[in-house]
């Protein structure tokens, strides 16, 4: 059998197979798809000479095989699978029966033969052999973006292990492992993912979030992790507080601005706990001893404030508890459908209250869910604030009321066209059934007619016809003597049929001329 020579094969599917972190097995499957295109396009090239038109799937039935076995006489061959006939129409798919009894008495037509189609070597061309280069670089980052997807696509979510290999614009390049023994994979930590107080130096290592990771093929790493997403500031306390993870304290919400709009306000967090077990507290077991446990999460945070507070059922303890480290003297939930709230506090706590640029009630609000007002104590108008709701509560209604009334009014609109239509398709059934009663109507008396004219037999025609008096009866009555006065002459009707006159005669014969 003809072989394309490839030396020191096996050492190159070695060497990539190391390079490119690949089995061995998805380096020769790139490689035989490699060059089967190479030898598609060296086909494709010789389609003027052998004036054949290659249509897509002409090449289903080749294949690339690959022999690594002898360390002397490494390469390639083509083969491809052509059926026997009795005439062939296309020398590539097919055989003639003759040419195979020659070697294999036993042949049928319809059997397929697998036959070595290489070309030589010679022949293989530059411009294949670029092509082979082009497909198995291509084929060899699919084979890696295929083995990463399955390898992590179960891993998102969780907290990896990261360090920072390079920079590429604002991006970091860091490496990743599943923990499953495979070597590590790189992974981008995009800008807006990065906390300020971070220092990314090469080799230095980084808990981070695995946040997605991408199919398909594109530019640059196949997985994106995140520092900034609150899943990690969860899997840290949930590695630092046992009672997280004997599910004894609950994480109920999180809420987090790692990147804030200015410099001049840090990263913090708020979290809210709690447990069903009355002898443990969430907020302390969070904390720790000292605040051992708290510290460490701090620590792989670069110094991240963390707000842990108390979760409660009722809206205004929990909104209190959130605005911690403020001191609130009254929660009013001014419209609960709304989820909106007024937060009394004194004047010394307003700032604190509100935060940094608003940070702290910003975090609350949406730990919480509710919007909220700090207001100031000793200023605040009861009165005034519920004419205020109480406005806007009517405005509301108002506003719902004619929602309700436009709906109201459309729905009827509807109605009434629906009803209109309806009456429409009621007349117009009701004239087609007028009209196939009349149709119906003629229809059979038409045919009672017809019924009636041919059931009269011949007899019953002539009896029912008009006879004339015979005149011989007239005659015998003269005959008798009987004296014919001209009133008994009179009383006796004679047809005119039965006594024509001269003029009808005439008329007659006429006709007959």
């Amino acid at each position: 059998m003809s072989l394309v020579s490839l030396p020191n094969l096996q050492d190159l599917i070695d060497s990539i197979s190391r390079e490119r972190n690949l089995p061995k097995h998805a380096v020769e499957n790139a490689l035989r798809e490699a060059l089967f295109k190479g030898y598609e396009r060296f086909r494709r090239t010789q389609r003027t000479a052998d004036s054949a038109n290659f249509d897509e799937g002409y090449f289903d039935n080749f294949d690339v095989e690959l022999d690594v076995e002898y360390e002397d006489d490494q390469g390639f061959r083509v083969l491809a699978s052509k059926t026997i006939v009795e005439e062939v129409d296309n020398p590539d798919h097919q055989i003639a029966l003759a040419e195979v009894l020659e070697v294999a008495p036993e042949a049928q037509v319809g059997d397929v033969v697998v036959l070595d189609v290489t070309p030589e070597q010679k022949d293989f061309g530059r411009m294949a052999a670029i092509q082979t280069k082009q497909v198995l670089a291509q084929k060899l980052r699919d084979q890696q973006r295929k083995l990463i997807q399955e390898e992590f696509q179960d891993l998102e979510g969780t907290v990896l292990t990261a360090t920072v290999q390079r920079f590429e614009r604002q991006s970091v390049i860091m490496t990743v492992s599943s923990g499953t023994g495979q070597p590590e994979v790189e992974a981008e930590l995009l800008k807006r993912d990065q906390l300020p107080n971070d220092n990314y130096r090469p080799n230095s290592k980084f808990r981070a979030v695995l946040k997605k990771v991408s199919e398909g093929s594109h530019r640059g790493p196949q997985l994106l992790v995140s520092r900034a997403d609150a899943a990690l500031v969860v899997e840290l306390f949930s590695n630092e507080v046992p009672e997280i993870e004997d599910e004894i304290v609950r994480i109920v919400a999180v809420a987090r601005e790692a990147s804030p709009p200015s410099r001049s306000v840090g990263p913090r967090t708020k979290i809210a706990v709690d447990t069903a077990e009355r002898d443990v507290d969430p907020v302390g077991a969070c904390i720790g001893a000292r605040g051992s446990r708290i510290q460490a999460v701090v620590s792989e945070l670069r110094g991240e404030k963390i707000d842990v507070i108390r979760y409660s059922l009722d809206p205004a303890t929990y909104i209190a508890n959130a605005l911690s480290p403020a001191r609130v003297d009254e929660v009013r939930l001014m419209n609960p459908e709304d989820r909106q709230a007024h937060v009394l506090v004194p004047e010394d706590q307003l700032s604190l209250a509100i935060g940094k640029e608003g940070q702290n009630v910003r975090l609350a609000a949406k730990l919480t869910g509710w919007k909220i007002d700090i207001k100031d104590t000793a200023k605040y108008d009861y009165a005034e604030e519920d004419r205020k709701l109480a406005e806007q509560l009517a405005i509301r209604q108002a506003e719902e009321e004619a929602r309700q009334a436009a709906a109201a009014a459309r729905q009827a609109e509807e109605e009434a066209r629906q009803a209109d239509k309806a009456a429409r398709l009621a007349a117009i059934a009701a004239a087609a059934e007028e009209e196939d009663a009349r149709e119906a109507a003629e229809a059979a008396a038409l045919e009672a007619a017809n019924g009636h004219s041919s059931e009269e037999s011949p007899e019953e025609i002539a009896a029912n016809a008009p006879v004339a008096p015979p005149t011989a009866t007239i005659e015998e009555d003269l005959d008798e003597g009987t004296s014919a006065t001209p009133d008994a002459l009179a009383d006796v009707e004679t047809p005119a049929a039965a006594v024509p006159s001269e003029d009808m005669a005439a008329d007659v014969t006429q006709e007959e001329e």
